[in-house]
Protein backbone atom coordinates (compact mmCIF):
# COMPACT_ATOMS: atom_id res chain seq x y z
CA UNK A 1 0.00 0.00 0.00
CA UNK A 2 1.48 3.27 -1.13
CA UNK A 3 2.79 5.73 1.43
CA UNK A 4 -0.20 8.62 2.20
CA UNK A 5 1.55 12.06 1.29
CA UNK A 6 1.72 14.96 3.79
CA UNK A 7 -0.38 17.83 4.07
CA UNK A 8 0.64 21.43 3.98
CA UNK A 9 -0.76 21.36 7.67
CA UNK A 10 2.19 18.41 8.50
CA UNK A 11 5.85 17.95 9.36
CA UNK A 12 8.71 15.77 10.61
CA UNK A 13 7.90 14.09 13.69
CA UNK A 14 4.09 14.77 13.76
CA UNK A 15 4.85 18.45 15.02
CA UNK A 16 1.61 20.97 14.33
CA UNK A 17 3.38 23.77 12.28
CA UNK A 18 2.81 27.28 14.28
CA UNK A 19 1.64 30.35 12.29
CA UNK A 20 2.92 33.46 14.24
CA UNK A 21 0.75 36.42 13.32
CA UNK A 22 0.21 39.97 14.85
CA UNK A 23 -3.82 41.62 14.88
CA UNK A 24 -4.07 45.19 14.76
CA UNK A 25 -6.66 46.88 15.85
CA UNK A 26 -7.38 49.31 12.77
CA UNK A 27 -7.75 52.72 12.68
CA UNK A 28 -6.48 53.71 16.58
CA UNK A 29 -3.70 55.24 17.59
CA UNK A 30 -1.23 54.52 19.42
CA UNK A 31 -2.25 50.90 17.76
CA UNK A 32 -4.00 48.34 20.02
CA UNK A 33 -2.53 44.98 19.04
CA UNK A 34 -1.43 41.48 19.69
CA UNK A 35 1.22 39.23 18.95
CA UNK A 36 0.32 35.52 19.02
CA UNK A 37 1.50 32.15 18.02
CA UNK A 38 -1.23 29.74 16.78
CA UNK A 39 -1.26 26.14 14.78
CA UNK A 40 -1.54 26.79 11.20
CA UNK A 41 -4.27 24.01 11.53
CA UNK A 42 -6.51 25.97 13.97
CA UNK A 43 -10.05 26.46 12.59
CA UNK A 44 -10.58 30.02 11.94
CA UNK A 45 -13.86 29.20 14.37
CA UNK A 46 -11.20 29.07 17.04
CA UNK A 47 -9.24 31.76 15.72
CA UNK A 48 -11.91 33.68 16.74
CA UNK A 49 -12.30 32.43 20.08
CA UNK A 50 -8.57 33.19 20.36
CA UNK A 51 -8.86 36.79 18.99
CA UNK A 52 -11.62 37.43 21.61
CA UNK A 53 -9.66 36.05 24.07
CA UNK A 54 -6.26 37.65 23.41
CA UNK A 55 -7.72 41.38 22.05
CA UNK A 56 -9.94 41.78 25.28
CA UNK A 57 -13.41 41.30 23.59
CA UNK A 58 -16.55 39.63 25.31
CA UNK A 59 -17.89 37.85 22.01
CA UNK A 60 -20.90 39.83 22.29
CA UNK A 61 -21.18 40.71 18.39
CA UNK A 62 -21.33 39.15 15.10
CA UNK A 63 -17.87 38.81 13.60
CA UNK A 64 -16.32 37.79 10.50
CA UNK A 65 -13.21 36.79 8.68
CA UNK A 66 -12.10 38.44 4.82
CA UNK A 67 -9.62 36.89 2.94
CA UNK A 68 -9.16 38.79 -0.79
CA UNK A 69 -12.54 38.34 -1.57
CA UNK A 70 -13.66 35.55 0.70
CA UNK A 71 -16.17 35.82 3.75
CA UNK A 72 -15.59 33.12 6.17
CA UNK A 73 -17.84 33.15 9.28
CA UNK A 74 -20.07 31.17 11.44
CA UNK A 75 -23.22 29.44 9.39
CA UNK A 76 -25.24 30.22 12.65
CA UNK A 77 -25.22 33.89 11.44
CA UNK A 78 -26.67 33.56 7.69
CA UNK A 79 -24.56 36.41 6.74
CA UNK A 80 -25.24 35.19 3.21
CA UNK A 81 -29.07 35.29 3.69
CA UNK A 82 -30.04 38.02 0.86
CA UNK A 83 -29.41 37.58 -2.82
CA UNK A 84 -27.38 40.19 -3.12
CA UNK A 85 -24.55 38.82 -0.48
CA UNK A 86 -21.74 36.98 -1.22
CA UNK A 87 -21.03 33.49 -0.25
CA UNK A 88 -20.10 33.09 2.96
CA UNK A 89 -18.05 29.91 4.01
CA UNK A 90 -18.00 27.85 7.01
CA UNK A 91 -15.05 29.41 9.52
CA UNK A 92 -15.22 25.93 11.21
CA UNK A 93 -14.41 23.90 8.46
CA UNK A 94 -11.48 26.23 7.22
CA UNK A 95 -8.15 26.33 8.34
CA UNK A 96 -5.69 29.30 8.96
CA UNK A 97 -2.92 27.68 6.86
CA UNK A 98 -6.23 27.74 4.06
CA UNK A 99 -6.60 31.21 3.74
CA UNK A 100 -2.61 32.62 4.90
CA UNK A 101 -0.28 29.99 3.60
CA UNK A 102 3.09 32.05 3.35
CA UNK A 103 4.71 34.67 5.63
CA UNK A 104 3.57 38.09 4.93
CA UNK A 105 -0.22 36.30 4.35
CA UNK A 106 -2.94 38.68 5.13
CA UNK A 107 -6.39 39.27 6.06
CA UNK A 108 -9.25 41.08 8.36
CA UNK A 109 -10.68 40.21 11.04
CA UNK A 110 -14.42 41.97 11.51
CA UNK A 111 -16.21 42.24 15.35
CA UNK A 112 -19.57 43.99 16.02
CA UNK A 113 -21.12 45.64 12.46
CA UNK A 114 -22.18 48.21 14.61
CA UNK A 115 -19.01 49.70 15.95
CA UNK A 116 -17.33 48.33 13.32
CA UNK A 117 -13.99 46.83 14.50
CA UNK A 118 -11.80 45.71 11.74
CA UNK A 119 -8.51 44.33 12.78
CA UNK A 120 -5.46 43.61 9.84
CA UNK A 121 -4.22 40.09 10.59
CA UNK A 122 -0.54 39.47 9.01
CA UNK A 123 1.52 36.06 9.30
CA UNK A 124 5.28 36.79 10.16
CA UNK A 125 6.33 33.73 11.04
CA UNK A 126 5.90 30.10 10.10
CA UNK A 127 7.62 27.44 12.49
CA UNK A 128 8.68 24.30 13.04
CA UNK A 129 6.14 23.26 16.40
CA UNK A 130 6.84 20.54 19.25
CA UNK A 131 6.10 17.41 18.52
CA UNK A 132 5.70 16.74 22.09
CA UNK A 133 3.54 19.41 23.07
CA UNK A 134 -0.57 19.73 23.24
CA UNK A 135 -1.86 22.19 20.18
CA UNK A 136 -2.35 25.87 21.97
CA UNK A 137 -2.11 29.43 21.27
CA UNK A 138 0.38 31.54 23.14
CA UNK A 139 0.74 35.31 23.32
CA UNK A 140 4.04 36.55 22.73
CA UNK A 141 3.37 40.14 23.11
CA UNK A 142 0.98 43.35 22.69
CA UNK A 143 0.46 46.80 23.87
CA UNK A 144 -2.90 48.88 25.14
CA UNK A 145 -6.73 47.48 25.94
CA UNK A 146 -9.19 47.22 23.63
CA UNK A 147 -12.34 49.20 23.24
CA UNK A 148 -14.93 48.92 25.64
CA UNK A 149 -17.83 47.07 24.22
CA UNK A 150 -20.80 49.49 22.18
CA UNK A 151 -18.42 52.72 22.67
CA UNK A 152 -19.81 53.71 19.09
CA UNK A 153 -16.40 52.60 17.17
CA UNK A 154 -13.35 54.52 16.29
CA UNK A 155 -14.90 57.91 16.73
CA UNK A 156 -16.84 57.31 20.20
CA UNK A 157 -13.47 55.30 21.54
CA UNK A 158 -11.95 58.54 21.31
CA UNK A 159 -14.22 60.62 22.43
CA UNK A 160 -14.07 58.27 25.69
CA UNK A 161 -11.07 58.52 26.07
CA UNK A 162 -11.41 62.50 25.82
CA UNK A 163 -13.74 62.49 28.14
CA UNK A 164 -11.88 60.08 30.88
CA UNK A 165 -8.75 61.66 30.90
CA UNK A 166 -10.33 65.12 31.87
CA UNK A 167 -11.92 65.09 35.64
CA UNK A 168 -13.54 68.85 34.82
CA UNK A 169 -15.57 67.79 31.78
CA UNK A 170 -19.26 67.51 31.82
CA UNK A 171 -19.84 63.83 31.16
CA UNK A 172 -16.64 62.43 33.18
CA UNK A 173 -19.10 61.37 35.86
CA UNK A 174 -21.33 59.79 33.72
CA UNK A 175 -18.83 58.37 31.46
CA UNK A 176 -16.88 56.32 34.44
CA UNK A 177 -20.46 54.95 35.48
CA UNK A 178 -21.21 53.78 32.13
CA UNK A 179 -17.63 52.15 32.39
CA UNK A 180 -18.46 50.54 35.58
CA UNK A 181 -15.51 52.01 36.80
CA UNK A 182 -11.96 53.01 35.83
CA UNK A 183 -10.51 52.29 32.26
CA UNK A 184 -7.05 51.97 31.81
CA UNK A 185 -6.21 52.27 27.67
CA UNK A 186 -2.77 51.29 28.06
CA UNK A 187 -3.53 47.94 30.40
CA UNK A 188 -2.18 45.13 28.45
CA UNK A 189 -1.17 41.78 30.75
CA UNK A 190 0.39 38.87 28.73
CA UNK A 191 0.93 36.78 31.30
CA UNK A 192 -3.20 36.83 32.38
CA UNK A 193 -3.97 36.77 28.26
CA UNK A 194 -1.94 33.47 28.03
CA UNK A 195 -3.40 32.28 30.92
CA UNK A 196 -6.87 32.37 29.79
CA UNK A 197 -6.19 31.15 26.29
CA UNK A 198 -4.59 27.91 27.77
CA UNK A 199 -8.60 27.35 28.65
CA UNK A 200 -9.62 27.28 25.52
CA UNK A 201 -10.51 23.81 24.37
CA UNK A 202 -8.91 22.52 20.56
CA UNK A 203 -9.63 21.64 18.16
CA UNK A 204 -13.18 23.05 19.00
CA UNK A 205 -14.59 25.97 21.37
CA UNK A 206 -17.81 25.83 22.08
CA UNK A 207 -19.41 29.55 22.37
CA UNK A 208 -20.40 28.29 26.12
CA UNK A 209 -16.93 27.56 27.01
CA UNK A 210 -15.78 30.38 25.19
CA UNK A 211 -18.24 32.59 27.44
CA UNK A 212 -17.13 31.00 30.66
CA UNK A 213 -13.37 31.92 29.37
CA UNK A 214 -14.22 35.45 29.15
CA UNK A 215 -15.93 35.99 32.15
CA UNK A 216 -13.13 34.18 34.36
CA UNK A 217 -10.43 35.99 31.89
CA UNK A 218 -12.51 39.53 33.69
CA UNK A 219 -13.08 38.38 36.90
CA UNK A 220 -16.99 38.03 37.00
CA UNK A 221 -18.51 35.30 38.28
CA UNK A 222 -21.00 32.89 36.04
Amino acid sequence: MGRTPPTRASCEGGAVPIHQVKIVLDGVEPPIWRRLQVPGIASLGWLHAVFQVAMGWTNSHLHQFIAGRQVYSDPAFDLDEFEDSPRVRDEHTTRLVDIAPRVRSAFRYEYDFGDNWVHRVTVESLLSGDPSAAPAAVCLDGARACPPEDCGGIGGYAALLETIMDPTHEEYDSMLEWLGGDFEPEAFDRAHVNAHLQLLQWPHTTERRLGSVLLRRDGISE
